[in-house]
C-alpha cells in the first residue's frame, strides 16, 4: 500500500486520494510521493524512524475568536506566525492575521525562554493588551491579540523542563 504524509502529518492512501490530503486538504508533493513517481517503495516506517524531532515547548490556545478551542504548537527557535501554508504556526479563519510573519514567537533553549517579536507584515501583535514593537518575554497564560483573535500562551519548556536535559536530570524540581 503506497502511503503518503501531507504537512500536517496526516497520512494517507496516494492511490485512493492523489495528492490531496482527506483530512485538511493539503497538497502533498513530497518525499513520498516523488518516490511514487520515479516508481520506487518508499518505507514509511524507515522514514518516521529518521526524521528528526522538533518537540513541543509550548502552546498557543485561542481563547476568542474563529479558531476558538484550538491549539498551536510553539517548537524551539524561530516560530513564524501567519495565516500562509508556509508559517510554523498557521492560523486560518481570521482574516484580521497577516499572511505571512504577523508575529514570531521564539523559544531560546540556552535562556529558557519564550519571546514574542513583532513580525514584518502589517499587522500588529498585542501582550496584554499593548502593541509589541520590540521583543517582549512570555509569561505563562499570557494574552497575545492578533486580528480579531486572542490567544493564551502556556509553556512547557522553562526552568522545570527543558529537552536538553531529558536523560541527564529529567526534572529538577
Amino acid at each position: 500500500m503506497a502511503l503518503v504524509r501531507c504537512k500536517n502529518g496526516h497520512m494517507f492512501s496516494a492511490r485512493r486520494y492523489g495528492t490531496i490530503c482527506p483530512y485538511c486538504q493539503m497538497n502533498t508533493v513530497n518525499d513520498e510521493k516523488a518516490a511514487q513517481l520515479a516508481g520506487e517503495e518508499f518505507d514509511v516506517d524507515a522514514s518516521l524512524m529518521t526524521e528528526v524531532a522538533n518537540p513541543v515547548c509550548g502552546w498557543l490556545v485561542c481563547v476568542i475568536g474563529p479558531t476558538q478551542g484550538r491549539d498551536y504548537k510553539i517548537r524551539a527557535g524561530k516560530n513564524f506566525v501567519g495565516r500562509a501554508d508556509d508559517m510554523d504556526i498557521q492560523i486560518l479563519g481570521d482574516n484580521g492575521i497577516s499572511r505571512r510573519n504577523h508575529a514570531i514567537l521564539v523559544y531560546d533553549p540556552k535562556k529558557k525562554n519564550t519571546m514574542l517579536l513583532p513580525g514584518d507584515a502589517a499587522g500588529i501583535a498585542y501582550l496584554d493588551g499593548e502593541p509589541v514593537y520590540t521583543p517582549e518575554e512570555l509569561y505563562p497564560y499570557a494574552t497575545i491579540e492578533m486580528g480579531q483573535s486572542k490567544f493564551l500562551f502556556l509553556p512547557f519548556c522553562g526552568d522545570n523542563f527543558n529537552w536538553a536535559d531529558v536523560g541527564r536530570e529529567l526534572l529538577c524540581m
